[in-house]
């Protein structure tokens, strides 16, 4: 491969190790959120019904 080839190659790989980490991120941030609400919002709930019932 001619010099270009080899740094349009490792811009691609940069880019590819960067999307993969931002979509870790994300992922991370959505189990977080599904934590949360598993924890704080669904206590509140399960905590409503019983006083109503």
């Amino acid at each position: 491969m001619s010099e270009q080839q080899d740094a349009l190659a490792r811009e691609r790989e940069e880019i590819a190790t960067r999307v993969a980490s931002f979509r870790a991120t994300q992922q991370k941030f959505e189990r977080d959120r599904q934590e949360y609400y598993a924890s704080t919002l669904g206590n509140a709930w399960s905590g409503f019904q019983r006083k109503t019932a």
